[in-house]
């Protein structure tokens, strides 16, 4: 089967499925072992429908997590290709994307083997605290963007047994000003800045709030699909810390 992977989640999922070496065309960001083959068509906002048609892709993964990404659609859709678009809010969301992926690629056992593993390692990571910890994950410094209601970190978060500290916050992200950040009362920030490749939680720490922050690449947190445990492990992680004081 020849498949066209235009967002890193999306990849991941393939790659973890056993499928990577059967990715004939993917966006530029994506970095999932076995994509060694796969022709290159551009970031996922300016994706190259042409070289995408090029390749013919029997299936084309595309995801809405990734926003702006409607634009793109338009364009295969207007090409005739074949089209599978995933948009999930949560993880029980992207734990259904990677078993339409698995059925829509013919590796059903090992995608629901993947959701197993997935939830056993999830549910290992619960603990359980006096009062649950607020967390804000931000994806942006300036202007400060962060993750809010809408989201799969706010479930993920609470299944380590943490808050998102931006719940009651509508949408999936949100611009915020510095007050509004301390009015969340975060009792810790993670830095997973998107499309960056270092991350300088100085530039969080140097605001004056007082906050600890942690570092999570976006890989960890902003794909939706298996590597979120990377994510909730670092994050875990950090709470522990925190807790011991």
């Amino acid at each position: 089967m020849r498949l066209a992977s235009l967002t890193s989640s999306n990849s991941d999922i393939l790659a973890a499925l056993g499928a990577a070496g059967w990715v004939v065309a993917a966006d530029s960001h994506s970095d999932a072992p076995g994509l060694e083959g796969a022709r290159r068509v551009g970031p996922d906002l300016q994706i190259d429908v042409q070289a995408v048609a090029d390749t013919r892709p029997d299936l084309v993964l595309a995801s809405l997590s990734v926003p702006g990404m409607e634009r793109v659609l338009e364009n295969l859709q207007a090409a005739g290709l074949p089209v599978l678009v995933l948009d999930p809010l949560s993880v029980p969301d992207t734990l259904r994307d990677i078993l339409t992926i698995g059925e829509a690629v013919g590796l059903q056992e090992q995608a629901q083997t993947l959701i197993d593993r997935f939830n056993g390692q999830l549910a290992a990571l619960h603990r359980s605290f006096s009062h649950p910890p607020r967390v804000l994950v931000e994806w942006w410094p300036r202007p400060i963007i962060a993750a809010t209601r809408d989201s799969w970190v706010t479930d993920l978060l609470e299944s380590i047994g943490a808050v998102n500290a931006l719940a009651e916050r509508p949408g999936r992200s949100s611009p915020l000003t510095l007050e509004e950040v301390r009015a969340s009362r975060p009792d810790l920030i993670v830095c997973s800045w998107c499309g960056v490749k270092k991350l300088r939680p100085e530039v969080i720490e140097a605001r004056g709030l007082g906050i600890p922050v942690v570092c999570v690449p976006e890989s960890g947190l902003g794909r939706p699909g298996p590597r979120l445990i990377e994510g909730a492990e670092q994050i875990a992680g950090a709470l522990a810390r925190l807790a011991m004081g």
